[in-house]
């Protein structure tokens, strides 16, 4: 039997249930947040003191601490409940930061709820590892224009859709006795990626729920947000460090420092 197409409500129930696992497992930044995700996200924001900023699927909002770190006074958001009370949990942690950090549940792909969004409008927004999750993106897009200020700017980072999208792409292994000498060949097989719309799948593994994931190609991404009137102006595709990579065990994107897992992008309103 077919499985029904998901609904906004399936979307943050799946993810208040995996909340306790994924605020144990993120922590502060796992693997790819600390050398991937966080790092280009704050390449391409360039955030300065004292700029507003939204994030939009902040998580236990281990990113939004950061930001407050760097000086932006940050409105993190989060279609859970249950992720936002980890965030409040661990950002009463660090007191120093309570004066520039404000947390708010807010579905990024509803439309009535982004056109009620206090404070607007920001000096930049942020969605990190989370526009794969949401089941419409444009609702998203139309708002931004009016979310930022006429010189601000949107981030938003993502599996990359073309070498790392669910139910597209399976790391392999091939393993060879050449003269005597045995060796292993790591590669990245991509067999889908025309294909797009809702799979289930695995952020981490161990967690109580899989989630729901929406792939959608490049053009797709990029076409949604061409058409509310954003432009690109900035991408990155991270590599993670020989340092990371150099004693990798098992079959993972530890294997691979020529390909990206990541893409991360920078869009900004039409002037």
């Amino acid at each position: 039997m077919r499985e029904r197409t998901p609904t906004h409500d399936d979307v943050r129930d799946i993810w208040d249930r995996n909340a306790s696992f994924w605020d144990e497992q993120m922590a502060e930044g796992n693997l790819f947040h600390r050398h991937l995700v966080g790092p280009s996200a704050e390449r391409l924001l360039g955030i300065k003191p004292g700029e507003r900023v939204i994030e939009f699927g902040c998580g236990n909002g281990q990113f939004s601490r950061r930001l407050a770190e760097l000086g932006a006074i940050v409105f993190a958001t989060d279609v859970s409940p249950n992720l936002l009370q980890h965030a409040r949990e661990r950002s009463a942690a660090r007191p120093e930061l309570a004066e520039r950090l404000a947390y708010g549940v807010l579905d990024a792909a509803d439309p009535d709820a982004l056109a009620g969004v206090d404070g607007a409008p920001f000096d930049a927004a942020v969605c990190n590892m989370a526009i794969m999750d949401m089941i419409e993106i444009d609702p998203l897009f139309a708002a931004l224009p009016s979310l930022l200020t006429p010189h601000g700017r949107f981030v938003f980072t993502i599996m990359h859709p073309c070498l790392n999208n669910p139910g597209g792409t399976t790391l392999t292994q091939e393993d060879a006795d050449v003269d005597g000498e045995y060796t292993s060949t790591f590669a990245v097989r991509v067999i889908k990626y025309r294909t797009t719309g809702a799979t289930r799948g695995l952020a981490m593994l161990g967690q109580p729920v899989p989630q729901w994931y929406f792939h959608r190609t490049l053009s797709e991404l990029l076409n949604a947000a061409f058409r509310a009137g954003l432009v690109l102006d900035g991408l990155d595709e991270p590599y993670l460090p020989p340092d990371v990579t150099r004693d990798a065990q098992g079959l993972s994107w530890r294997r691979f420092t020529e390909i990206p897992p990541v893409l991360a992008v920078r869009l900004r309103p039409r002037s």
